[in-house]
């Protein structure tokens, strides 16, 4: 690996690991916006983060404010109040699921170990803060981030867990997947 490729790595993704490693803090959609009034434009800025331990508890939020650290402020604070508990089956998926909010669609799908996760901007940003780290994946419909991220949340949301699953059946974890 060349070191442009390593640099290219290291900017890619907008991460920061906060205190003693609590949290993985993604920077998913920046966004600037302008008003335009008598002294000419005011602009504001609107961000959209992930915020996860990497060990199946994740969560997003989006903030407004006049300045971009504002911005990503609040929307990581939102991001923490949210967190929901992810069902992981060694470090990927326990079955597909199909999320769905308003016009985006995406497909999670569990794969082998290795893999990686196989997933676009907003779709890999969840997922790896989560700790998933085999998962194959297809955003369809709308390429909109705030709703693929409110998407694979719904789908996230849906996912069975293992453990209920058996306890409902009355066997073990360890009778149902070996």
């Amino acid at each position: 690996m060349g070191r442009a490729q390593v640099a290219m790595d290291q900017n890619r993704d907008r991460d920061r690991d906060r205190g003693q490693g609590e949290f993985l803090e993604k920077l998913v959609k920046l966004n600037r916006v302008a008003k335009v009034v008598k002294g000419g434009r005011r602009f504001s800025f609107s961000a959209l983060t992930v915020v996860g331990d990497r060990a199946g508890r994740v969560g997003y939020g989006f903030g407004k404010a006049n300045d971009v650290s504002d911005a990503i402020r609040k929307s990581i604070e939102k991001a923490k109040r949210s967190m929901v508990l992810v069902p992981i089956k060694k470090a990927t998926l326990p079955h597909q699921v199909i999320g769905k909010f308003k016009s985006a669609q995406v497909l999670l799908k569990p794969a082998a170990p290795g893999t990686g996760v196989i997933a676009g901007g907003p779709v890999r940003a969840v997922m790896e803060a989560a700790g998933i780290r085999d998962v194959l994946s297809k955003s369809l419909g709308s390429s909109n981030a705030i709703n693929t991220v409110k998407a694979v949340f719904q789908g996230l949301d849906s996912l069975m867990d293992p453990r209920v699953i058996a306890a409902n059946r009355g066997r073990t974890l360890k009778d149902m997947w070996g």
